[in-house]
């Protein structure tokens, strides 16, 4: 059976890794998902991601706080296959007061909307993350 959504499907394996508190999730490799693996990396709710060029899979590394409470508390995807959404950068609200983040597909990259907003660019919103 071939999937609709990887995006939705890696968010989802993440999600489902920091309830079981795992230490690491595997998921199929793909350039979109290292892009946005990336970004989780560089905000700072991961702590990285390995990829297997033989196997063609990711290994997500995944973040806790010294409680041992997940770093992420909620991850969704915004834009799906079947309803796309786009948004300006001006017209995009802080997601839960700022603390958490939006990433986009941006003609730049992807990237979060704290540096879409310094670049003024928008885009595709791809997930939500706090």
């Amino acid at each position: 059976m071939s999937m609709s959504d990887n995006i939705a499907d890696m968010l989802t394996r993440i999600r489902n890794g920091q309830k079981s508190r795992l230490l690491k999730v595997n998921l199929p490799a793909s350039n979109l998902k290292c892009r946005v693996l990336e970004v989780l990396k560089v905000e700072g709710y991961i702590f990285g991601y390995n990829k297997n060029e033989e196997e063609k899979s990711l290994t997500v590394l995944l973040k806790y706080s010294k409680t041992g409470e997940p770093v992420i508390s909620e991850i969704h995807r915004v834009s799906k296959p079947g309803k796309r959404c786009y948004s300006s950068i001006k017209n995009l609200p802080g997601y839960f007061n700022n603390m958490g983040i939006y990433i986009l597909s941006t003609s730049r990259g992807v990237m979060s909307d704290k540096k879409a907003k310094s670049l003024n660019v928008g885009g595709e919103v791809i997930c939500k993350v706090f």
